[in-house]
């Protein structure tokens, strides 16, 4: 695990299918470890162990989940947040403790962002850390492609192109200074940047979207 910012640290990469690679997140709190997104390695856990253990665990989506999600639970006690639209599919390996249905603020300082078109149940967090940063973690309703840029989680045959950029929209007008996706391409799944960036950055993974073949 490395540490990235004084209160956030990045799992080992993994790729859990030819052509995907991820990564998940543990934020460091006096009040309770968050991890976003998951992992499946057991180093990871020891690490995790290390730093705090982890209170909570946030999936943004449904395809995160893995049965690492269960290890997390016996070893630390670790409570589970996902989207009521993906229930039927989080209490396949295990329900969740927090249903998320609106935007709301979550243990004190964690702002949960439905975003749904990626897939229905699709959520985003913004987090104001104590450091002074903003960390929005997008999941895949953006993600960092090859050459840098954002583009949008869009899979045909599965996403909704409309909902998914009524989502970007929204995300557009926020101001992180660091952003963190799920999946990846290139060599990191994060930026930091400078809040008036992000608009543009957004505005083109829109124009990326409405450009493709419906």
């Amino acid at each position: 695990m490395k540490q990235i910012f004084a209160d956030l640290w990045e799992t080992d990469v993994e790729s859990p299918f030819p052509g995907l690679t991820t990564h998940a997140y543990l934020l460091t709190r006096n009040s309770g470890n968050v991890l976003f997104y998951n992992t499946g390695h057991d180093h990871e856990r020891d690490a995790i162990g290390e730093l705090g253990g982890a209170a909570w665990q946030l999936l943004s989506h449904q395809d995160e989940l893995g049965a690492s999600i269960l290890k997390l639970r016996e070893r630390f006690g670790t409570q589970l947040g996902g989207h009521e639209r993906e229930r039927d599919e989080f209490a396949r390996i295990r329900t969740p403790d927090r249903l998320f249905d609106r935007r709301e603020v979550l243990l004190d300082n964690i702002e949960v962002i439905p975003t749904p078109g990626h897939t229905p149940g699709s959520t985003c967090f913004l987090v104001a850390s104590p450091t002074g940063k903003r960390y929005l973690f997008t999941g895949d309703t953006l993600y960092r492609g090859d050459d840098g840029t954002w583009k949008p989680g869009y899979i045909d045959g599965m996403s909704d192109r409309e909902t998914l950029a009524t989502s970007l929209e929204l995300l557009q007008g926020l101001t992180p200074d660091v952003v963190i996706g799920s999946a990846f391409g290139g060599q990191a799944g994060y930026e930091e940047i400078r809040p008036d960036e992000w608009s543009g950055k957004v505005e083109s993974a829109l124009a990326q979207l409405n450009g493709q073949d419906a």
